[in-house]
């Protein structure tokens, strides 16, 4: 029996997806990429593949799974297998700067960005900014190395000091610090390259995102205003002319499931920076609607099951769950 082959490092970020296919009776197996041995002479087994890898995987002790990922996505892909998010998404799931790249590509702007490598890179990069800055980790996730800058005296501080991570890949971004008037972002949902919903964010509390239940809230970013309303809250009518340009993209770098964040500026200009192939979803805010995150990507995935076993059957993305 082919299956679909969910490949990730995080079984609480998987458990509610797992939920959702044991409703649909979709037949699937769990791939936990952490270590282990890949055996290049034998052809992978049948079925569909979806990844769901992580850039922060490293930090829960996790260092080398994006790299045996990538791996293993090779291995599948030189053998013709349906790999959903593969060897393209993985590319800009772990490097900011390749999605800025992507997205610069299909006219999509993004805030001013610089990458540097070492400290005294970064501090002169610092000097490039006329007003505040943020830095942030390239190969990032969970807010890591997210923090506001209002001067290069203070960025050489934190360098200095105990509290400055260090990337994993060696490459600090320093971006212009877009600030939201109402301490909002969006973020805009896809699943099969179709968008599904809008989520308005609140950042009041900081910038540790991740709308996964399972996930808890840090204080990686300077908080700007007091919470006084939903953290989560489902837009189901948002609609941006961003949004038309996301699934050639998502296409062209063979990604099939992914979020966009978005943000607007005091002057209403709208910028993306970041795109997520390793996508969660708030069900508190989601039992508010109709809508299901995770129900919808389950259909989708039996739908993909189905196809490739020569039963097509493609349900709509936007049925409820």
């Amino acid at each position: 029996m082919s299956h679909v082959h969910v490949i990730h490092e995080n079984q609480e970020w998987t458990a509610p997806l797992y939920q959702q296919l044991d409703a649909l009776g979709v037949p699937y197996r769990d791939w936990f990429l952490n270590e282990g041995t890949l055996d290049l002479s034998k052809a992978p087994p049948e079925g569909v593949f979806y990844s769901r890898m992580s850039a922060s995987s490293h930090t829960r002790d996790h260092r080398y799974s994006a790299e045996l990922t990538g791996a293993v996505l090779a291995w599948l892909e030189g053998h013709g297998r349906r790999v959903l998010n593969g060897s393209g998404a993985l590319r800009l799931e772990i490097s900011k700067v390749a999605q800025y790249a992507a997205l610069g590509d299909h006219g999509i702007r993004t805030p001013r960005t610089l990458a540097t490598v070492g400290r005294a890179a970064a501090l002169e990069a610092a000097r490039e900014f006329d007003g505040p800055f943020i830095t942030k980790h390239n190969r990032g996730g969970k807010g890591l190395g997210v923090s506001l800058f209002r001067s290069v005296e203070a960025l050489q501080r934190h360098l200095e000091s105990e509290d400055f991570e260090a990337p994993i890949d060696g490459i600090l971004l320093l971006q212009e610090y877009i600030e939201s008037p109402d301490a909002t972002i969006i973020r805009c949902e896809f699943v099969g390259r179709e968008f599904l919903y809008a989520v308005r964010v609140n950042t009041s509390d900081g910038f540790e995102l991740c709308p996964a239940d399972a996930c808890e809230v840090g204080d990686a970013f300077c908080p700007t205003t007091e919470a006084s309303r939903p953290r989560f809250e489902i837009l189901s009518d948002f609609h941006h002319p961003i949004l038309d340009r996301v699934p050639q993209l998502l296409e062209e770098h063979g990604v099939h499931v992914a979020a966009l964040e978005l943000i607007a500026d005091r002057q209403s200009e709208v910028y993306a920076y970041d795109l997520n192939t390793n996508t969660n979803y708030n069900s508190q805010a989601e039992a508010k609607t109709m809508l299901s995150g995770m129900g919808t990507l389950a259909r989708y995935l039996g739908s993909e099951l189905e196809f490739q076993t020569g039963r097509p059957y493609q349900p709509s993305l936007a049925q409820t769950a």
